[in-house]
């Protein structure tokens, strides 16, 4: 899939805030090496895979460029959800031992646009006010893994989460403490385990450290939603959680007067241009890297492996570059809240 671009690291847009000057935003190419296998015990007659690993194209980032190979070859053919996401599925009707999936993408990511210090409190009366409309009821309802527990309100409680701040701060302050609390061990949850595994342990992945800070902001009334990606870490930074060997999740809320803002509670920041998103969803359930079935009487054994490179604009292909201009309608995505709709073993986010 071959999309074009503008050939050079700038472009201008207007802020989403009144009478405030346009701001130029940097452009930053990622290459991304994505490969998964799956070893079976024994031989299986036939094997069936979803697969969303193809970056989105929306405000915020362009896909340039994505190629999907599998082993044994199989026919790979593409769809997307009514929320855009992008979807590859194939099947292997004969028999195999292994499954291998390689996948390639270069990626456009602009800055994410600033945002206020604070807002005012009366931003509390607003999100009432768009609950009502039902628009976001897919983002305020609780979902397979994020959904209010005992556990939940006892987190909250001690972290002194409410509305005694306007929802910006509240929302940024959410995020440090749920870093401060909660300490970040591969392999310490399972890839379907429930939010009170990691609060009852202090424990957990980013899969984890998201699905406590979306089911606290429903809880709270501020919509909120999962997003499936990679992050970038600069190899000379290391406070960083290294995170870099599989894919990484993090967290959007809705505000009435910023719009969706990304946060990643996992590494206590707000999400950047080295946050690359893949898809969104209400939780994991509905965003896995892959998703599949298999016939035959044997175990599987799965690995996975991520490189991402920061790559020079120079270094592009010109065979992906376009001599026009990307305009701001061409990367404005319509937002839109549709309700979405084990087998294979699923891939955890780290």
């Amino acid at each position: 899939m071959t999309l074009s671009m503008m050939p050079i690291s700038t472009i201008r847009l207007k802020r989403s805030f009144p009478n405030s000057p346009p701001v130029t935003r940097q452009m930053k190419y990622y290459t991304i090496h994505h490969h998964t296998r799956y070893r079976y015990s024994s031989e299986v007659s036939e094997s069936t895979m979803e697969v969303r690993m193809q970056p989105r194209t929306d405000r915020q980032q362009r896909c340039l460029n994505f190629r999907l190979e599998v082993w044994p070859h199989a026919q790979v053919l593409a769809t997307s959800d009514c929320l855009q996401n992008a979807i590859h599925y194939f099947d292997i009707p004969r028999s195999h031992s292994e499954l291998l999936l390689r996948a390639q993408t270069l990626v456009m990511v602009q800055e994410s646009e600033p945002l206020p210090e604070s807002l005012e409190s009366s931003e509390w009366k607003a999100l009432g006010e768009v609950a009502a409309t039902g628009h976001h009821w897919d983002w305020l309802t609780p979902s397979r893994f994020a959904r209010p527990t005992p556990l939940l309100s006892d987190f909250a409680e001690e972290i002194g989460f409410g509305q005694d701040q306007d929802p910006l701060t509240a929302l940024f302050n959410l995020n440090e403490r749920i870093h401060a609390a909660i300490e970040y061990t591969p392999k310490s949850t399972a890839v379907d385990s429930p939010i009170d595994t990691a609060l009852d342990n202090r424990r957990g992945v980013c899969q984890d450290f998201s699905h406590i800070m979306i089911a606290l902001l429903r809880k709270a009334g501020i919509p909120a939603r999962y997003i499936s990606g990679y992050v970038f870490l600069d190899p000379e930074r290391k406070k960083e959680k290294e995170i870099s060997g599989a894919s990484h999740a993090w967290v959007e809320a809705f505000l009435p007067t910023t719009g969706w803002i990304g946060l990643d509670p996992t590494n206590n920041s707000a999400v950047s241009d080295k946050h690359i998103r893949i898809a969104v969803g209400r939780d994991y359930a509905d965003v896995p890297p892959t998703r599949g079935t298999y016939k035959g009487n044997a175990r599987s054994e799965l690995t996975v492996g991520v490189h991402i490179s920061e790559t020079e604009d120079e270094d592009i292909p010109h065979d992906l570059l376009d001599n026009g201009h990307v305009t701001t309608r061409e990367l404005v995505e319509a937002e839109s809240s549709t309700r979405l709709r084990l087998e294979q073993e699923q891939q955890q986010q780290q």
